[in-house]
């Protein structure tokens, strides 16, 4: 299914908006493509600027550093991932198949989008499995959290929590219990591929074991 979205990601985050002209979109498109095959740690600016055929300086004209760049493109993400939530949820009335739907959404591979946002979504699926942590993970968060570049994530996190809660009002860890769906599906499907023997996954398909024991978890936590 394809989406025609729009998203307004925090100004904080760049110094110049990358959706106001073509190269700074080709800033986040080439971003998502390189750190899905690089990594985050051998991504730089300067290979960023030789793939899109541009000058470091150019670069730094929208983001002040590589890891607002990462930041730029989980914003999008989380915000992206919310809109599908909701998109998803709208007609569905049981509270068990809601947090089903939202385990699927979380496990498995973003949809194709049409209109602005050409993403490749399989790779950006790819660099928030793992780099996600990254933007948050380090010592200055709590200075980066005031400008609330953090907001679509938590957003993410409330509307999930609103579902837990609407399953078992009794449960007393909602917002704890959104974050942990959300980083053990990531780590999960990290750990099939990269570290197999810290997951019970005797499958080769990452993304069905990772479902399989997220709602597995789930239901037993909530009861």
């Amino acid at each position: 299914m394809d989406f025609l979205v729009n998203f307004k990601v925090n100004g904080k985050i760049f110094l110049k908006d990358p959706e106001s002209s073509a190269i700074g979109k080709e800033i986040v498109k080439k971003s998502i493509d390189l750190i899905y095959k690089l990594g985050f740690e051998q991504f730089t600016i300067k290979k960023l600027a030789i793939e899109i055929d541009t000058t470091e300086a150019t670069i730094y004209r929208y983001f002040e550093s590589k890891h607002r760049i990462l930041l730029y493109i989980l914003n999008w993400y989380w915000s992206y991932m919310e809109f599908l939530l909701v998109f998803k949820l709208q007609n569905v009335k049981s509270a068990k198949e809601k947090l089903k739907i939202i385990v699927e959404l979380l496990t498995n591979e973003l949809p194709a989008s049409a209109g602005l946002y050409d993403y490749n979504k399989r790779s950006l699926n790819q660099v928030v499995i793992a780099e996600s942590s990254k933007v948050y993970l380090i010592k200055e968060v709590a200075e980066i959290n005031k400008d609330e570049v953090f907001k679509p994530y938590k957003d993410l996190c409330a509307q999930i929590s609103e579902v837990i809660k609407e399953y078992n009002p009794n449960y007393k860890y909602p917002k704890s219990l959104s974050t942990t769906l959300i980083e053990a599906s990531h780590q999960q499907q990290f750990f099939s591929i990269n570290l197999p023997r810290l997951t019970d996954n005797r499958s080769k398909n990452n993304a069905e074991f990772t479902s399989q024991f997220i709602q597995d978890m789930l239901f037993r936590v909530l009861g």
